[in-house]
């Protein structure tokens, strides 16, 4: 019970502070281009922060031997989901919006949303976890998930994104640096007394960084309310479309998720309790904040795209508080 009193604890801070968000744009505190710039000083630099730090200081050989398989299942939530979508959304149908309805089930928000969850449930290791998951999430996103909306996209341009993407650049180099130099794992707490010159100047970035780092939760979540009080909900009416995706991604696809997780189990498979509810946490995330953007960039229902990412983080405050509890209930 204490876990879910903590999750549900968290997300409903989560939410005060996304409602100052959605307080600053409804005010013009925050305007369409200081939002953007927010976006991408979040994306380009403070995330990145936060994911080199933390690799530096919880990744060594055996955590990479232990934890070597977590991108791939964040890549499975994912997949599963947009299975879930292409089996589902064909009950509520709507001809012109079902690709991008299969793509909105596809995908959840899988780090800025549970990575507080996370650090207040598992600490560094959650977190660590949820970054490993962004890997596999960031690669379906750019396959996978564009591939929904538009039916083909071109290797160059898939791996173009990747490489590009500052997130999985800064993990990478994270994880390099933390094993070939492993005195970096400590720079964070280094002593100053006898430290040489070079290890100290080391330290000072990896400091500077770590509290650029930090300040990612808050940031990602005055940006998400001001986003979702830039979105244009005038039209409310329940179409099918919109609450299948609704269904779909916070109800159908997670307890699938975890049905399937649950089965792979049973058959002999081995994950740690920590990533496993991790996992299960991502899967049951409401609709990406990124997906309007991406609808909007490649033809997909941006309409569709910002009532269900409105909606379902809404709907969220109360679905993950339960569906977490049901876990724990259960022995899940």
């Amino acid at each position: 019970m204490s876990d879910f009193l903590i999750v549900l604890l968290k997300i409903a801070s989560m939410f005060l502070v996304m409602a100052l968000g959605w307080v600053a744009r409804k005010r013009s505190l925050i305007t369409d281009e200081t939002g953007r710039v927010l976006s991408r000083l979040l994306v380009d630099m403070i995330f990145p922060a936060l994911v080199f730090t933390q690799m530096l200081r919880t990744v060594n050989p055996q955590v990479l031997r232990e934890s070597w398989f977590v991108p791939i299942l964040g890549a499975a939530v994912i997949v599963i989901a947009k299975v879930v979508g292409q089996l589902g959304m064909p009950l509520f149908r709507h001809k012109g919006a079902l690709a991008t309805a299969v793509f909105l089930v596809a995908m959840p928000n899988w780090v800025f949303f549970p990575l507080p969850i996370v650090e207040k449930l598992f600490g560094d290791a959650g977190v660590r976890d949820v970054l490993l998951c962004n890997v596999g999430a960031q690669l379906m996103l750019w396959t996978i998930g564009v591939w929904t909306l538009r039916g083909t996209m071109s290797r160059k341009m898939a791996f173009k994104e990747l490489a590009m993407n500052h997130g999985l650049i800064a993990t990478v180099a994270g994880i390099v640096i933390a094993l070939v130099l492993p005195f970096t794992r400590t720079l964070e707490t280094v002593a100053v007394a006898g430290a040489s010159v070079g290890v100290l100047s080391a330290a000072s970035v990896v400091q500077a960084l770590a509290m650029l780092g930090s300040l990612t939760i808050p940031l990602s979540l005055v940006i998400t309310g001001s986003q979702l009080g830039s979105l244009d909900l005038a039209d409310h009416y329940p179409t099918r479309d919109f609450i299948g995706v609704i269904v779909l991604r916070l109800l159908v696809a997670p307890a699938i998720t975890i049905a399937i997780f649950t089965a792979a189990i049973l058959l002999g498979l081995r994950i740690p309790e920590v990533t496993r509810m991790t996992t299960y946490l991502i899967a049951a995330m409401p609709v990406a904040i990124s997906c309007s953007i991406v609808t909007e960039r490649f033809g997909g229902d941006t309409p569709l795209a910002a009532r269900a990412i409105f909606y379902s983080t809404l709907g969220s405050i109360l679905s993950v508080p339960a569906l977490y509890y049901l876990v724990r209930l259960l022995g899940l």
